[in-house]
């Protein structure tokens, strides 16, 4: 009896991070899995717009923090290109706070870079499948919270009371952007920044532009490692 030479399809993958260690890694990671590929991959929002793609890709992983932008607004932008595209975002930042916001602006699941490569590659399979992925622990609290009627915090000083809109110009500001490069960035009205910057300083609790910079510095940065 003749063997069966039926491969598994192969998925494209796009990566996109500015790190090229993560990028490399990820691509490891992709090369050992029989019914993925690595289609291309870019260090920059601007390298993943203009750069020429081999194929349409089935999936997008994405850093959230880019150099001198925000995932956010890759992601919109490769939506558009690419309607059926499904987007992973791949991030050092909190979920609790994220992954609202990215679901509800696209993309289809969250994940954070400390989580284990299997952890990954379950995150992938489950966005190809048209599934959605969150955490366990991320799960586990949204469900608790439709069970209680619970909703998220919105005290002084915590980032989880901060709009979408908010967020990405808190993420700018921490990589070094003025008002006026965030602007230009956001394609945005330097009025509209100055109000968002406002409206930061008021829900944050801080009492200074200065002070803003330094929580937004802090922001970015990694966690600790556990």
């Amino acid at each position: 009896m003749a063997l069966s030479t039926h491969k598994p399809p192969c998925h494209p993958i796009l990566v996109v991070d500015d790190h090229p260690v993560v990028r490399t890694g990820i691509a490891a990671i992709l090369a050992l899995e029989p019914d993925l590929t690595l289609c291309a991959e870019a260090g920059s929002e601007q390298e993943a717009l203009n750069m020429p793609l081999p194929c349409p890709p089935e999936l997008a992983i994405i850093d959230l923090s880019l150099s001198n932008s925000s995932g956010f607004s890759l992601f919109r932008e490769l939506l558009n290109r690419y309607p059926k595209l499904r987007i992973l975002v791949l991030s050092m930042h909190d979920e609790a706070v994220y992954a609202p916001k990215v679901l509800q602006a696209g993309a289809h699941g969250y994940l954070m870079k400390q989580e284990a490569t299997a952890t990954l590659i379950e995150a992938i399979h489950t966005l190809l499948r048209g599934d959605l992925f969150v955490s366990d622990r991320l799960r586990t609290v949204l469900l608790k919270g439709l069970a209680t009627g619970a909703v998220p915090s919105k005290a002084p000083g915590q980032a989880t009371c901060l709009s979408k809109s908010e967020l990405i110009v808190l993420q700018l500001i921490g990589l070094g952007q003025t008002n006026r490069e965030i602007a230009t960035s956001l394609h945005r009205s330097i009025k509209t920044v100055n109000a968002h910057c406002a409206n930061l300083q008021r829900k944050l609790g801080l009492s200074s532009c200065h002070a803003l910079r330094q929580y937004a510095l802090q922001w970015i940065q990694p966690p600790p490692p556990a």
